[in-house]
């Protein structure tokens, strides 16, 4: 498996993570078909890096779920 350099990637917050603190979750949009993703609370700890493809089925699964569908 190849690394990938995240060192200079401009990571924003979920507009879900909560304001005080808790579940927080921040994306580094920019890689051409990736999605890394990783915990604000704990940057250090690393990413997940995700195909744009199946972070997309995730967030739709999801989004069907919260809806009730």
């Amino acid at each position: 498996m190849r690394a990938i350099d995240l060192s200079s990637m401009t990571w924003r917050k979920s507009s879900y993570s909560n304001s005080d603190g808790g579940n927080c979750l921040e994306l580094a949009p920019g890689l051409p078909s990736l999605v890394p993703v990783r915990d604000s609370k704990d940057p250090d700890r690393g990413a997940l890096v995700f195909g744009a493809s199946a972070w997309s089925a995730f967030v739709g699964g999801v989004t069907r779920t919260a809806r009730g569908r």
